[in-house]
């Protein structure tokens, strides 16, 4: 059973600040860097990246995309990895931030992003899912996935309910039994799965497998040299890790308190590379926008191609991570 307390202690509730460096944040040499658990910091740190590094880098970690989001949009923090959907649906709400660099994954894993159901539901499949509850975070890639899995089917809506809960109020629901099912993603797939969880509807064929490193229009203005510099040492980061996987989940699992054997599925399954920011990148998320605008989520008043801001990302990695 994927219970409140692990899911707390494993992935993360609340805002945790940790430093390279504390204080100073408006400084132009201090870049304030959103994580979500089992996503950035624990890549760099397992890669070894910002050794020597001229600036500082201050750490603050997320549960889901759209506590990240909140922050970016409020200056809280300068720059944050999240997904397409999120994204999308945070800039299209009027927050002042821009994709700076893009990762994609492909081939796209399975159990990576799905809806998932407890081990003693009897739903399994999606036609069990009609009229019943799904909990997910509001503008999230599982919200997204719930569309357009909707969409697929000839569904609306109005054939499930949509419950959107924080990652850990939706485990704790989802074990209670208060929603049939949770749309969710790494680590919490692999997780809910290793406590006898089930897939019901894989996300596989669902979505492009895009993520975006995105930064507030002020940090890029004030703070790009760093930036820079920064998103060339997470591309040598990611291409370090996907030949060091073992090593990468044993920091996972430090990082994050996941047992170690979920761990290690979570950075296999995550696994991703750099990808330019172009016009097939720009058209392709085309998809993900005119999903939430369909559905009501979102009005696509600002400019699409306004979102994206390439040329940061260094055209060779300013660091090469350790062997």
């Amino acid at each position: 059973m994927l219970d409140r307390r692990t899911l707390i202690a494993s992935a993360g509730a609340s805002l945790v600040l940790a430093g390279c460096g504390q204080g100073g944040g408006a400084s132009a040499t201090v870049l304030r860097v959103g994580s979500q658990k089992g996503g950035t910091k624990a890549l760099m740190t397992a890669a070894g990246v910002l050794q020597g590094i001229d600036y500082t880098v201050e750490w603050a970690e997320f549960p889901a995309a759209q506590n990240l989001l909140e922050a970016l949009g409020s200056h809280a923090i300068d720059v944050g990895l999240v997904g397409d959907a999120p994204f999308q649906f945070a800039y299209q709400s009027g927050s002042p931030i821009q994709a700076v660099s893009a990762h994609r994954t492909e081939p796209r894993p399975s159990e990576a992003l799905a809806i998932v159901t407890s081990a003693q539901s009897s739903v399994r499949s999606l036609e069990d899912l009609r009229g019943k509850a799904i909990a997910t975070g509001k503008g999230s890639i599982g919200h997204y996935l719930v569309l357009r899995v909707l969409d697929r089917a000839g569904w609306t809506t109005d054939d499930v309910k949509l419950v959107f809960l924080s990652p850990s109020d939706a485990a704790a629901a989802l074990a209670a039994g208060s929603v049939a099912a949770w749309s969710t993603w790494v680590p919490y797939v692999p997780l809910a799965l290793a406590q006898g969880g089930r897939v019901v509807v894989d996300g596989r064929d669902y979505v492009l497998g895009y993520t975006f490193e995105v930064a507030n229009v002020a940090a890029i203005e004030k703070k790009r040299e760093i930036l820079s510099d920064f998103l060339g040492r997470e591309a040598a980061a990611l291409a370090w890790a996907a030949s060091h996987l073992d090593e990468y989940g044993k920091v996972l699992a430090h990082e994050t308190g996941l047992p170690p054997a979920v761990a290690r599925i979570a950075v296999e399954k995550n696994a991703r590379s750099a990808a330019p920011i172009d016009d097939r990148l720009i058209q392709e998320q085309r998809v993900v926008l005119d999903t939430f605008a369909h559905a009501g989520e979102v009005k696509a008043s600002r400019p699409l191609s306004q979102a994206f801001l390439p040329g940061l990302l260094p055209a060779a990695p300013l660091a090469k991570a350790p062997a």
